[in-house]
Formats: structure tokens, C-alpha cells, sequence
């Protein structure tokens, strides 16, 4: 088997003539099997993605509420002390209640700020459906535009 020497071993052999070149409908078939194919190939990525990314996050999530738990542990601990102080100045009930008062108003400010954030939020909803209808008014002006210049050529 001999081979060209202007062509490497496995180059599929030029056609000879221009007349077997695609036709149209072809190279629009073949484009169109191309985009198909390209967008299975996201899909297939995106549910890879998807997958690693929430199996990622599943741990990072158990890991995060085992760490909030015992942070509550030590704030208990935390406060327990304080209350002990307080207890050496005053009778526990007032140190403890010092301690509780403390606490539902730091609750209070929290919840209130954190109100104002989700009000704030709310405002701010995105509308997927008039971003998509001025996208298409944007392409159906553009294209009447388009069919108008040509018209006037």
C-alpha cells in the first residue's frame, strides 16, 4: 500500500472535483446535528456540575451545622460564666436576669435588621419574563429594521 507523500497516513482523501462538495440542505443538517449535539454536551456537563457541586455543598453544610452546634454549646458555657460574675456582685437571680435581658435585646436588634435585609430583598425579585419580552421586542425591532433597509436598497 503506497502512500502520498503530501498527505500524512490517515487524512481522508481530498475529493476531486467541486462537485461533490454538500449541498445546502446538508451543510444545514449537519449544522444543526452539530448545535444538537453541542447542547446534549452542556446538559451532560451542567447535571455533572450539578451533581459534584451538591455533593460538595452536602458536606459543607453538615460540617457548618456541627460547627453551629457547638458554637451554641459555647455561647451556653459562655454565658453560664458570665452569669457566675455577676452572681459574685449580685443575687443570681438579678445576675441571670441581667443575662436574659441582655440577650432579648441583642435578639431584638438582630431580628429587626434581618427584617429590613429580606424587605430589602423582596424589592429587588428578579422578573425573568419582562427581561425576556424586551430581549424580544429588542430582536423583533432589530429585524424590522433590518427588513426595512434591505427594502430600501
Amino acid at each position: 500500500m503506497s502512500q502520498q507523500p503530501n498527505q500524512p497516513p490517515s487524512a481522508p482523501p481530498r475529493p476531486s472535483s467541486a462537485s461533490t462538495a454538500p449541498t445546502l440542505s446538508e451543510l444545514v443538517n449537519r449544522i444543526s446535528e452539530n448545535i444538537s449535539a453541542l447542547v446534549h454536551g452542556e446538559i451532560d456537563l451542567a447535571k455533572a456540575k450539578g451533581k459534584r457541586m451538591a455533593t460538595t455543598m452536602g458536606v459543607g453544610g453538615a460540617l457548618l451545622a456541627v460547627g453551629g452546634v457547638i458554637a451554641l454549646y459555647g455561647v451556653g458555657f459562655l454565658l453560664g460564666a458570665i452569669v457566675d460574675l455577676l452572681a459574685l456582685a449580685l443575687p443570681v437571680w438579678a445576675a441571670k436576669l441581667i443575662v436574659a435581658a441582655t440577650l432579648l435585646i441583642v435578639a431584638s436588634i438582630t431580628a429587626l435588621l434581618g427584617s429590613k435585609r429580606l424587605q430589602a430583598a423582596k424589592a429587588d425579585i428578579p422578573d425573568p419574563k419582562g427581561a425576556l419580552q424586551h430581549d424580544l421586542n429588542t430582536v423583533k425591532s432589530a429585524a424590522a429594521t433590518g427588513f426595512e433597509k434591505g427594502n430600501q436598497q
